[in-house]
């Protein structure tokens, strides 16, 4: 009768503290499971089911009543038994941080995954949904609302599916699809900047424009990936990064190349037909002076509509696999996760109260409603700016997959911030996602900022202190130096 008594009270402990187990990882947010990674993956559509909308990423507004190709946000759940980590990537110009801290907001609530383990970053097309108020372009109300409601699901679906997993990494390069847009030119080849100034620096000048002297910055052509598998060996995902801004030529709403990229990683993969179904993500690297045009060379003949976009695509894809070969037999089942993030305080660039009265005595001349003219486009940026206040709040973030180190920063950033912060990083490879947990515009350096050109024009679009770039660095490095400290 004892022996019997012992037997019941040893079970009647061990279900009880196995119920706190689980009861203590809901409530933190974690779920404790052993057996090393474990990933889902999921892409959601987000195309808008009304028709037409807003399209930003020019001076003026751009109303499409078509669609090219499907518009989503990639997600992507990684977990290490004690840290789970989400990447969603979605084809937007660029997303405001209200609506990243409520996709959030909502998912640490539906999921219990801690809001600060989550990145949300736009890939730049220039042919999606306005949802950042920039030049003429102000945000789609409903489709934002209908965005946030898409990226939850997304990555519950993903959440879902998690499985045993394992991952590479790896990086490739592909120099031939990246140029600097911005070039120093002899004195005189070009007009003043909407405020009045003669800059020695133009941006996307024209090809061989005779004022041409040399590209004013470095490009990147690394293409940084993570590999992810089911233990058996089936692609669930591959996420990359290139320093390239977008491609465009497309007419309609389109993922850009970023999606293009997508397809043809999957193509090479052979994961076509698997299930659950291969999600390929591209994200945007330091790209914020980097395009897909070579000014040196003369102009290309005509080209077919989304052609660039293939093509790009396709070059990429092909340097990222080939370094994938490189890899494909050394995936690791327990790696460990490691987030850190921060939120910082910078100034802005505001107009002072002269320069407001002029930019409305420049708009009570214009003939509107649309503004033609650059000096008439700035003005109203300028009186839109003047209502900012002094000093914004950025999130910054660090993430460390394995040895792998991403940096996330919600700017459009110049190239040689990203060179800089991989060379200094404590994890190699380094690479950095840009536009991510926000959008506070351009991010040039100081010395651009001498130079002057499009980038450094005050506006919605470029805003912030002369030296944010550097106070920017400084804290990324700072995050990745603690992840990379964390245990391993």
């Amino acid at each position: 009768m004892l022996m019997i008594r012992r037997v019941v009270f040893v079970l009647v402990f061990t279900v009880l503290s196995g119920l706190l187990v689980i009861g203590a990882s809901f409530v933190s947010g974690v779920e404790f499971k052993s057996g090393g990674l474990r990933a889902g993956a999921y892409a959601i559509d987000i195309t808008p089911k009304k028709l037409p909308v807003s399209v930003n990423g020019g001076m003026q507004d751009r109303m499409v009543s078509e669609v090219h190709d499907p518009l989503h946000a990639r997600c992507l759940v990684l977990e290490d038994g004690r840290t789970t980590v989400v990447f969603v990537i979605v084809d937007s110009c660029m997303i405001p941080r209200d609506l990243c801290d409520r996709a959030k907001e909502l998912t640490e609530k539906k999921l219990g995954i801690p809001k600060s383990n989550i990145l949300i970053a736009a890939t730049h097309t220039h042919s999606a949904v306005t949802l950042t108020g920039v030049f003429q372009s102000e945000p789609v109300d409903w489709y934002r609302d209908f965005l946030v409601e898409q990226i939850v699901k997304g990555v519950e679906q993903a959440y879902q599916q998690r499985e045993p997993a394992r991952i590479a990494w790896g990086v490739g390069k592909d120099p031939s699809q990246v140029f600097n847009r911005r070039w120093y030119v002899k004195p005189g080849s070009f007009g003043p900047n909407p405020f009045g100034r003669v800059e020695p620096v133009k941006m996307n000048p024209g090809y061989q424009h005779p004022g041409l002297i040399k590209p004013a910055g470095p490009t990147d052509p690394e293409v940084c990936f993570l590999s992810v598998q089911s233990r058996q060996g089936r692609p669930i995902a591959f996420l990359a990064n290139y320093a390239l801004h977008y491609v465009g030529g497309v007419p309609g709403l389109s993922a850009d190349y970023f999606g293009a990229f997508a397809e043809r990683i999957k193509q090479l993969l052979g994961a076509e037909h698997v299930q659950p179904p291969f999600v390929g993500i591209m994200t945007n690297g330091t790209s914020g002076d980097i395009n897909n045009i070579n000014f040196a060379m003369p102009a290309p003949g005509p080209r077919e509509p989304y052609s660039q976009c293939r093509l790009v695509a396709d070059s990429v894809a092909r340097a990222a696999y080939a370094a994938y070969q490189q890899v494909a037999d050394k995936h690791w089942e327990d790696i460990t996760l490691a987030v850190a993030e921060k939120e910082i305080e910078l100034g802005v660039r505001l107009p002072s109260p002269e320069e407001v009265a002029k930019a409305r005595e420049i708009l009570a001349q214009a003939k509107g409603p649309v503004l033609r003219t650059l000096p008439e486009i700035y003005a109203r940026e300028t009186v839109l700016l003047a209502q900012y206040p002094p000093r914004v709040r950025l999130k910054l973030q660090a993430i460390r997959v394995g040895e792998v180190g991403i940096g996330a920063i919600p700017c459009e950033v110049f190239c040689e911030i990203g060179l800089e912060i991989k060379q200094k990083s404590p994890l190699k490879p380094t690479f950095i996602v840009e536009l991510a947990n926000g959008y506070h515009g351009y991010l040039p350096t100081p010395r651009h900022h001498e130079l002057g050109g499009y980038e450094t024009w005050r506006a919605r679009s470029s805003y912030l202190e002369v030296h944010a770039s550097e106070r920017i660095t400084a804290e990324i490095l700072t995050l990745l130096h603690t992840v990379a400290n964390r245990s391993r």
